[in-house]
């Protein structure tokens, strides 16, 4: 399994690498370990959905 950066991740994502940082440490990403002091994210993980913005459907 390859994995990536929570840096690599925010680019992928088109957020900040602050945001990813706190994702992973919800346990929102599934398969992100922490490895010392970084992130390794699993490169297929698909980004969480945006639980802060309401939908108006």
């Amino acid at each position: 399994m390859e994995y990536i950066s929570a840096k690599e991740a925010a680019d992928k994502w088109g957020i900040s690498k602050r945001r990813v940082q706190v994702l992973c440490a919800e346990k929102r990403i599934e398969g992100a370990n922490k490895v010392g002091m970084v992130w390794v994210i699993p490169k297929e993980a698909d980004k969480p959905v945006d639980e802060r913005r309401k939908s108006n459907s």
